[in-house]
């Protein structure tokens, strides 16, 4: 079966414990790099291997953490997928990171049509905007702001309507430039 890569990163101008303090807190009730707006991102404990989580309809467990640098969710559902995601910092030197993004996910029957038509955009905004939300964290600003199409906005919409859990609420008014 042929599995299906996708991945973001953005170098950030911040040394590597900077951007990792923000990698853990992933999940948590202070998560600095999930963004408002979609399905919240939970897990049923503080990050840690063998901890299950998930956000909207995915669901996953954590398969292999390293505080700071890495940490990888292997999928548990929903059926027609296998693979997992993750998340990894990386040290570019002179206090500058690179934060990456990694979907390596092999669908099975109709879900092979359900990538290109939904489950991409989707990935693709809501990833393109926790890079936007860590180098907001970091920096105060987004140097390269995430492309927001309609078909994604339409298709945000219907994911949070169905999503499980709830979506997470944003702090107070959105600015113009928050997703």
């Amino acid at each position: 079966m042929i599995a299906l890569l996708n991945v973001h990163e953005r170098p950030l101008p911040a040394p590597p414990e900077s951007v990792g303090a923000l990698l853990d807190s992933l999940g948590c009730p202070d998560d600095r790099l999930w963004p408002p707006g979609w399905p919240e991102l939970r897990f049923q404990g503080p990050p840690a291997v063998g901890v299950p989580g998930g956000h909207g309809p995915i669901s996953y467990v954590v398969s292999h953490y390293v505080p700071g640098r890495w940490i990888r969710f292997r999928f548990t559902g929903p059926r027609g997928f296998e693979g997992f995601h993750e998340f990894s910092v990386e040290s570019l030197g002179e206090g500058r990171s690179l934060l990456r993004h990694t979907l390596v996910v092999r669908p099975y029957g109709w879900r092979w049509l359900a990538w290109p038509v939904v489950v991409r955009p989707v990935h693709d905004a809501v990833f393109g905007q926790v890079l936007e939300r860590a180098e907001r964290a970091l920096t105060g600003r987004t140097v390269r702001p995430a492309g927001r199409g309609w078909y994604a906005r339409v298709l945000r919409g219907a994911t949070a309507r169905l999503a499980p859990g709830g979506v997470r609420k944003a702090p107070g008014r959105l600015r113009k430039d928050e997703p």
